[in-house]
């Protein structure tokens, strides 16, 4: 499903390249979320890290393998050695061809390392698990804003055309002489004082769809809109979730454990360079050369001392060979020194950044409070407001009200409806911060 909908995806971006019209894609959030850890770029370069610490480990584990290498030689001997009475010593042509093998017995280096690659692979895992995290967390909150700008839009519109309605019902009542100039006016710049505002939100409504494309990596081309309403999120906030004080999973605190924890495998590294190391080895060595100096026929003078053939030869040798370090000029001490002053560093910013994440746990709790104590009172305030703007606009019609009253109760009416999207979206926020800081995906 997933490859389908980045398919369709990609074909709309190609129909748009070519100048087609590309349909306007449509996303909801868990569509969104799918779409962003399957294509943002901070996500794969994680991966790729995975791998590439695999791929670490990989060549490690090689130094632990028999290692086998051969090699030949081919010799043509321009000028020989010679003797008195023209006796020559050496062959026209000779080969060589040489093989080694070496087995690795017992390697402490290799088994510390591995066991560094293996934690180093953990801490890669762990970093990519939390740009993950982050990345749902930056796409929540976008695609929340998203729908807060969105609303506020609705929201301004909407009060745009109930203002609007009022200009227009205003000027008719000035021309018949049922009120003043003055209410004519301040309904006039009551309706010019709001166009700013929706230009701003209208701009700011484009910007956060930007945003929210580059962590989706949807192309230009593609138009993008996102589905459903901030009100359809206001059933979180009767119910609130359960909350938990537990860091265990946070990804920083995760990350500086397993930083400590190779720190420590690479101080173990470090003393095994002063162990002894075994390796079993042998080697074979074929020679040959076209010329065999017969030397029964040369002390003879029977026949011919050379004789045209090639000689052939092959020494072999086999056995181990141990090292055993004495003396390295201090070299591994200070090296574990430093180690050792890392991971102490590393102890005190692991107490620092738990204390930092609770201080952050408990803003995001003191946050989703704020949030849905927030809400509960516009709720209540709105339902006000829309009351006494009915009173003011009916005193007005019956030319008992003035339009301050009713500009004024319709400005109140207006801030209380952008008041409870704002509170929808900061306890949104506040629940992807919660959720960030515990370390949910």
């Amino acid at each position: 499903m997933k490859r389908l909908f980045i398919a369709v995806i990609a074909i709309m971006g190609a129909s748009a390249a070519h100048g087609q019209q590309a349909d306007t894609l449509i996303l909801d959030l868990p569509q969104a979320l799918e779409l962003a850890l399957s294509e943002n770029p901070t996500v794969k370069i994680a991966n790729m890290e995975v791998r590439r610490v695999d791929y670490v480990r990989r060549e490690t584990l090689g130094n632990h393998l028999p290692q086998l290498s051969a090699a030949g030689q081919y010799t043509f001997n321009l000028v020989q050695q010679e003797m008195s009475k023209g006796l020559s010593l050496g062959a026209d042509m000779s080969a060589a061809v040489t093989g080694d093998l070496s087995v690795p017995l017992f390697v402490p280096a290799v088994y510390a390392g591995l066991r560094a690659n293996k934690t180093e692979k953990l801490l890669a895992i762990e970093k990519a698990r939390a740009s993950r995290v982050d990345l749902v967390n930056a796409t929540r909150k976008a695609f929340y804003q998203v729908l807060l700008l969105e609303k506020s839009y609705e929201v301004l519109r909407q009060s745009e055309k109930t203002i609007g309605e009022t200009v227009e019902n205003t000027r008719q009542m000035y021309a018949a002489g049922l009120v003043s100039e003055y209410d004519l006016l301040t309904a006039e710049v009551q309706l010019s004082n709001l166009q700013p505002q929706i230009i701003s939100t209208e701009n700011s409504v484009a910007i956060a769809i930007q945003t929210l494309r580059m962590y989706l990596s949807i192309p230009e081309e593609v138009p993008v809109r996102v589905s459903g309403s901030l009100d359809d999120f206001k059933e979180r906030l009767y119910v609130l979730p359960d909350l938990s004080t537990d860091l265990e999973g946070n990804s920083e605190m995760r990350q500086l454990a397993l930083q400590s924890e190779l720190t420590r495998r690479q101080i173990r590294l470090v003393n095994s360079a002063r162990l002894p190391s075994l390796q079993a080895y042998g080697s074979i060595i074929v020679t040959g050369q076209d010329k065999t100096i017969d030397f029964a026929s040369m002390m003879t003078g029977e026949g011919p001392s050379v004789i045209n053939k090639w000689w052939w030869q092959h020494p072999t040798t086999a056995g181990f060979q141990m090292s055993v370090p004495i003396f390295a000029g201090l070299k591994n001490s200070s090296k574990v020194k430093q180690l050792k002053n890392s991971v102490a560093q590393l102890g005190l910013q692991e107490d620092y950044l738990r204390q930092a994440k609770q201080v952050e746990l408990r803003a995001s709790f003191d946050n989703l409070a704020a949030a849905r104590a927030t809400m509960f009172a516009t709720e209540k305030t709105g339902v006000q407001a829309e009351k006494a703007y009915s009173i003011a606009r009916t005193r007005f019609d019956a030319g008992a009200g003035t339009m301050l009253e009713v500009g004024q109760s319709e400005l109140q009416l207006t801030q209380s409806r952008l008041n409870l999207s704002q509170a929808i979206y900061d306890f949104l926020a506040a629940e992807a911060d919660y959720r960030k800081i515990v370390g949910e995906e």
